[in-house]
């Protein structure tokens, strides 16, 4: 093979990774701003997402809600969008959302109805795109419904966003389950779960490739590891999805812990419902990657409780500042001043009625010192409402939006949108996209002050019809965090769900070519 064949090669070889491998699969900030100094930004190539099974309860239904955002430079004809249903290798799985609140047996399971049941249409695709900038949607009964694997390509693959919003009407896991549908990855953290006698914590795996992946499950209590009391490696065969009850991996009982997710090989989508036998349930999305300073948004203003829980990967500990940011400045949560973290140890702390009316988002930032900052991961756990009448949601540390993210399922009411500037004041602009019936898209341009929270409720599209996507875009000024949530009140409940707002990473950096492969010997 002659140099200048090699060379091209090796070009088109490098393009093809990072604009397609790239998109949606994980990898750091810092490494991206690195790359984007000497790169040009181009629009992903293709997009994975995957949804974890909503519930098998007999009581419960779902909304699937798809959208790709319009973007500049993306070729207007080319590309589809779907998702397929993945198969589920146990017999008999516990219904983490049923009315026996998903207790089982020693291994996680119990006898009922086989889980991972295929969609009504078998194999046919859900949710197909037929054009980016409006959304598609699509209700079912949960009971049944299996987890979803997806892919786009081309025009539809930048900014791809799938939301699931379960109902489930009664039994212990009775509230609104919402969760956007996840890329896959290697890695994930989930600091606020639970392995004690009041809550049910299934974490499920969902492996989107044709080879079998093999992941370890680690829980850390208030005083380190938790013991396990059984192999906490799990193999999650091609296509498929796993669930695990965590209290099964331990006998250790922990109110408040946190779950580290690793694929040893392959990799994985990783999603975790809390069933709260008095709280209701939600979905507790992982937690940004591990920082020295975190951001998490969205504190509603009603919450009647809010429990912080953070940890601290490292060998190092970590003592942290906390902070209040709400709509016109920052304050110190009085009693939690600072926070101090052991290495190895989740640290909670209940907060109460924090907001005090007013909502808000929490700032964790160092607390100084002689030595460097140490990274944690953090979680929120809110509660709405008192006694048979709360209901809860999860809030995890949420990284910065760098150029946009989406929210794709909101309603004619109870959408709020919470941006936080932990830093400089920023500028965003906010488009409501059409309906899912028709309708037009608006877009709203806001500024949020520096140490501040801006709660609002997001712009409708004109004239349309049915579920919308809201997408968030950084024009100026500091780092954005930003949350959703989606109030749907029942029977006196304040059923609610609560969704952070990552950059949706539809834009990657290509590298400019900066080696020459014809200098490379002759073998």
């Amino acid at each position: 093979m002659n140099r200048t064949t090699l060379s091209l090669i090796g070009a088109a070889t490098a393009l093809a990774a990072v604009t397609g491998v790239a998109a949606l699969t994980g990898g750091s900030s810092d490494d991206a701003d690195s790359v984007a100094k000497a790169a040009t930004r181009l629009p992903v190539q293709r997009s994975t997402l995957l949804c974890p099974t909503p519930s098998s309860s007999d009581v419960s239904s779902t909304t699937y809600t798809a959208y790709t955002p319009k973007r500049d430079g993306v070729d207007a004809k080319d590309g589809t969008a779907e998702l397929l249903p993945a198969q589920n290798p146990a017999d008999d799985v516990a219904d983490p959302g049923g009315d026996d609140g998903g207790k089982g047996g020693k291994d996680g399971k119990k006898d009922g109805k086989k889980g991972g049941q295929p969609s009504p249409g078998g194999d046919k695709p859900v949710l197909p795109l037929k054009e980016p900038g409006k959304p598609v949607t699509t209700d079912q009964d949960s009971e049944g419904a299996p987890a979803l694997i997806g892919t786009a390509d081309g025009r539809f693959a930048p900014g791809w966003t799938v939301q699931q919003t379960t109902t489930i009407d009664a039994g212990s896991g009775r509230g609104i389950l919402g969760t956007a549908c996840t890329a896959p990855d290697t890695d994930f953290w989930f600091p606020g779960v639970s392995t004690d006698r009041n809550r049910q914590d299934f974490v499920h795996l969902t492996n989107p490739d044709d080879a079998a992946a093999e992941v370890d499950l680690k829980l850390y209590g208030p005083s380190g590891r938790l013991k396990p009391s059984t192999d906490e490696s799990i193999t999650v065969p091609p296509r498929s999805t796993v669930p695990v009850l965590l209290s099964t991996l331990t006998d250790q009982r922990a109110a408040s812990a946190s779950l580290r997710v690793t694929a040893r090989t392959g990799r994985i989508g990783a999603a975790v419902q809390a069933v709260d036998q008095k709280a209701g349930s939600d979905w507790l999305p992982a937690s940004a990657v591990p920082s020295t300073s975190v951001a998490i948004p969205g504190l509603p203003k009603d919450a009647t409780s809010a429990r912080l829980v953070v940890f601290a990967p490292g060998a190092d500990d970590a003592d942290l500042k906390v902070r209040l940011a709400g709509p016109n400045n920052s304050i110190t949560p009085a009693g939690h001043e600072s926070l101090h973290v052991k290495s190895g140890m989740t640290t909670a702390i209940d907060l109460g009625d924090v907001t005090k009316g007013e909502p808000g988002s929490l700032l964790l930032t160092p607390e100084g010192g002689d030595g460097p900052a140490t990274p944690v991961v953090a979680g929120l756990q809110v509660t709405r409402g008192k006694g048979s009448d709360q209901e809860t949601a999860f809030i995890p540390a949420t990284g910065a939006i760098e150029r946009s993210a989406t929210a794709a399922d909101n309603r004619t009411k109870g959408s709020t949108l919470s941006l936080v500037a932990p830093g400089a004041t920023a500028k965003v602009r906010i488009t409501a996209s059409a309906g899912a019936g028709g309708g037009s898209p608006v877009s709203k341009t806001y500024e949020v002050k520096g140490g501040t929270t801006q709660a609002l409720e997001p712009p409708r599209p004109a004239s349309g019809k049915g579920p919308y996507a809201v997408t968030v875009e950084r024009l100026s000024g500091g780092p954005v965090h930003a949350s959703r949530m989606l109030a749907l009140p029942q029977d006196g409940v304040p059923m609610f769900t609560i969704q952070p707002l990552p950059d949706d990473r539809g834009m990657v950096a290509v590298p400019e070519a900066g080696q020459d492969l014809s200098l490379l010997n002759d073998d």
